[in-house]
């Protein structure tokens, strides 16, 4: 039987701590009994965390069952819950498989209602810290609200089959192609996600492999081709003679940004997000390079630029400034506003996207120039799994690709490749 001790005060409790080795001086763990039930101690750490503990025999078996944490369960709930316990037991009742009992019945009714609007947004949650910048995070909540959760929300994932997925994707296949298979490959990590979890046990009906390629048609083959407006290699000159009449922060950045076939962000960061772009700090003047950090690319990858002496000459008509300066400053200093280049092409009375601009630069590329695919492909920071453009990748190509933005400058202001002693050189002749 548990020994009975004096029945300690609510205040003799709080003045309880953890126990110091006479010997060594380290501080560990100590339990007191408090009295009023036989078997009923108070816990204290060395960190101060305090809780309440009840010994006892079940059968043969010595068992230590925990009541909660003090002050949380004040004394008298202790003393409570320890008769409680002892009451059960006594009617043959064990209180920890009593518990472990609940707790299994907790889980099996969690698994069986888990809605897929439940799954949805755990599984975000738990996804967010690997998304690069918080658009992504609000995309997909908005995707699927919009398309899947008023067909599936309320569905516990373990009953979602085909007929469920169809009823999101049917509407939506032919007419927002690129959407629906956006929708399609989030409902598949979600289910995916709740099979590993123990919400589901079926094979997951979104997955495209093997089973939705056989209920839809490709939508490489269907869907609109959503590509930014560009101009056409042809009009590229007269547009960049224009652009070099025009004063202001926007123009120079957005002939930096055709220069370099840089994407917008890259540039200009996004306020939105309140991602800067292009700093002092990540140009190399005596290199002539500019290192774009990971953070502001698409690739997550850190990505060198190297520099024409057209960019250098703009890079320095620029008003110098700290490291951390941006080069191409709003009004007041930050960051410029996410329509900054948009509203210059509209000045312009030009119906492209500076994203376009890419497009025109590859474009060229491909019809005007000898270089090899992979050149351009590296300067315009795409990614490739194939193992040629990866061995390409590795070796980053820069000098071959400052040959190539160098011809690019002289197109884009001449409309010609480089001379030499008089003679037009064709352009990217050399591997």
């Amino acid at each position: 039987m548990p020994i009975k001790t004096r029945e300690l005060s609510a205040t003799e409790v709080r003045r309880l701590t953890y126990s110091v080795s006479k010997t060594t001086g380290k501080e560990y763990p100590a339990l007191h009994s408090v009295g009023g039930v036989a078997g009923l101690l108070l816990q204290v750490t060395p960190t101060g965390a305090k809780s309440w503990i009840y010994r006892t025999r079940i059968g043969t078996k010595r068992r230590s069952i925990g009541l909660g944490g003090f002050p949380d369960v004040t004394l008298a709930q202790a003393r409570d819950k320890a008769r409680e316990t002892r009451d059960k037991i006594a009617d043959g009742i064990d209180p920890v498989e009593e518990r472990q009992t609940k707790r299994r019945d907790l889980l099996a009714a969690k698994l069986s209602t888990m809605t897929f609007a439940d799954a949805m947004a755990d599984y975000i949650k738990m996804k967010s810290t690997e998304f690069r910048n918080p658009r992504q995070e609000q995309q997909w909540t908005n995707s699927l609200t919009t398309y899947a959760l008023p067909h599936i929300g309320k569905v516990p994932v373990r009953d979602i089959e085909l007929p469920h997925i169809k009823a999101v994707l049917d509407p939506i296949w032919q007419t927002k192609t690129e959407t629906a298979n956006r929708v399609r490959a989030r409902m598949e990590n979600i289910l995916g996600w709740s099979a590993v979890h123990g919400y589901r046990s079926n094979e997951n009906p979104a997955k495209w492999q093997g089973y939705l390629d056989e209920v839809y048609p490709s939508p490489e083959k269907i869907k609109k081709k959503g590509h930014h407006a560009a101009l056409s290699v042809d009009a590229l000159p007269g547009f960049m003679t224009d652009l070099q009449k025009r004063t202001g922060t926007a123009s120079r950045a957005m002939e930096f940004l055709i220069l370099t076939a840089s994407r917008t962000n890259e540039v200009i960061g996004d306020k939105r997000i309140g991602k800067p772009g292009i700093t002092w700090q990540e140009i190399d003047l005596q290199a002539k390079v500019w290192t774009v950090p990971a953070d502001r690319m698409k690739s997550g990858k850190a990505h060198k630029v190297p520099l024409t002496d057209a960019a250098m000459d703009l890079i320095n008509s620029m008003e110098p400034g700290a490291p951390d300066a941006l080069l191409f400053a709003g009004p007041k200093g930050d960051i410029p506003s996410n329509n900054f280049l948009s509203a210059l092409l509209k000045r312009m009375d030009q119906p492209v996207t500076a994203h376009g601009f890419r497009s025109t630069f590859k474009d060229w590329a491909r019809e005007r120039t000898a270089y090899a695919d992979e050149v351009s492909e590296l300067a315009l920071a795409h990614v490739n799994s194939d193992a040629t453009r990866a061995a390409y990748a590795r070796s980053e190509l820069l000098d071959k690709r400052r040959q190539l933005m160098g011809d690019w400058e002289q197109y884009c202001y001449h409309g010609k490749a480089r001379e030499e002693g008089g003679k037009v050189v064709s352009i990217g002749g050399g591997n």
